[in-house]
């Protein structure tokens, strides 16, 4: 017999353009406990930064999910824009059918202090942490058919444990993800679906320096630092029937991170 956890089930996943990134390894882990998987990601996203993405990583990525005999379709969309929700929940549905799970780990993050944060930067924030979280997330449960099993998981950054002084427009809007999570999570319990969010604190994704991870490594007591698997296999049990007990929740899997 299969044993897999999530045969039968079709998951969305946002925000995933990098082999190294969380959203990878989310898609590769609901893909071995046998979800289908539909990722979106956005190369313009990453230019000009030090995290560079590449269609040849997408193609691969959707090699590897492809090779867990799972389905698997990617997407090139940006959820900045307003009707990205609708055009994202009708396309999965046409090549798929209705979705069960949905990921919410597209973010926008850029430095900006209080000296310098502007009206623009803060609206980037907001298009994607807030907006397009909340219309993906209230539209996918709104058109939730399945009478149960829905899952909705967010991600965070453990914006409520502590400042993030240069960071004011993510930390802002990626705190809003947090109400998001347990305000919803009791509108949308009737149907059968939970929300929880999980923050997996600083993770190796690609955006560590060798001298930033040294430093880190000596507030982890585990002696190292997140791994994108790590998130993801947490994400992996909070999608199953396992967790059918657990919303409202924001998960701080942290390995023990001291601040």
């Amino acid at each position: 017999m299969d044993h897999k956890k999530l045969n039968g089930k079709i998951a969305i996943i946002t925000g995933v353009a990098r082999a190294q990134g969380i959203g990878a390894a989310i898609c590769k882990e609901l893909a071995k406990e046998g979800a289908d998987i539909f990722f979106t990601y956005w190369l313009g996203y990453h230019e000009g930064t030090i995290l560079s993405a590449r269609k040849e990583e997408v193609k691969q990525l959707k090699a590897e999910i492809e090779a867990c005999n799972v389905r698997c379709e990617e997407l090139e969309l940006d959820l900045s824009q307003p009707d990205a929700a609708s055009a994202l929940l009708n396309t999965v549905k046409e090549r798929f059918g209705h979705p069960h799970i949905l990921v919410n780990n597209a973010c926008y993050s850029r430095d900006d202090g209080f000296e310098n944060l502007t009206a623009e930067s803060l609206d980037n924030h907001y298009f994607i942490n807030v907006r397009a979280t909340t219309l993906l997330s209230t539209q996918f449960a709104a058109q939730y058919e399945d009478g149960e099993s829905g899952r909705i998981i967010n991600l965070t950054s453990g914006q409520s444990l502590g400042p993030m002084i240069d960071e004011i427009s993510y930390a802002v809007t990626k705190g809003a993800v947090e109400t998001l999570t347990y305000t919803l999570a009791a509108a949308v319990a009737h149907k059968g679906i939970t929300v929880n969010a999980v923050n997996p604190g600083p993770t190796d994704s690609g955006w560590m320096d060798a001298p930033l991870k040294q430093e880190l490594l000596t507030r982890f007591p585990f002696g190292r630092v997140g791994q994108p698997k790590d998130a993801a296999r947490l994400i992996a049990f909070l999608a199953s029937e396992e967790a059918e007990w657990v919303t409202g929740q924001i998960i701080h899997s942290e390995g023990g991170f001291q601040r």
